[in-house]
């Protein structure tokens, strides 16, 4: 079996969750791959890497559907995008740190498509919380336990 790659959703992936990505890249020998619209830079390394797609909607999303194979990890806070890569066999974490599963995915989609509905008929339902901390604390965990779980921490 090939090692486990990890792929970025990295359009709007917060910055210190690929600095966070970038340091694990190196420390454990792990290739990822960050997916844009945007060019991206990335520090020079064997184990980084960028690739930049076409702009359009879920461009970015399909690129990484396309590529991610089973056991590969996607960082992402696309609920869509997460659903996709599960029923590929892959992992996907968001940047908070929480691990999308196929026992709560649904009920994910479902709440999105709630809020999306909320939304469209004029409700301020606010964004997510700022990227805090704690959160960043939360992703750098829930990350290194499970590089260790595919035996690469």
């Amino acid at each position: 079996m090939a090692q486990m790659r990890i792929w970025v959703d990295a359009d709007a992936c917060p910055g210190v969750v690929k600095e966070i990505l970038y340091r694990v890249a190196d420390r454990v020998h792990v290739e990822v791959t960050l997916v844009a619209n945007q060019l991206l830079r990335v520090p020079p390394s064997k184990y980084v890497r960028a690739v930049q797609v076409p702009s359009g909607f879920d461009v970015a999303d399909r690129e990484i559907v396309r590529l991610a194979e089973p056991g590969d990890l996607v960082i992402t806070a696309d609920i869509p995008l997460a659903a996709d890569i599960l029923k590929k066999g892959a992992q996907a974490l968001n940047p908070r740190g929480d691990f999308y599963t196929p026992d709560n995915i649904a009920q994910q989609l479902t709440m999105r498509a709630f809020m999306d509905e909320l939304r469209g008929s004029g409700v301020d339902t606010g964004g997510p919380a700022p990227y805090g901390q704690a959160d960043r604390q939360q992703f750098a965990n829930a990350l290194d336990r499970h590089l260790r779980k595919a035996g690469l921490g």
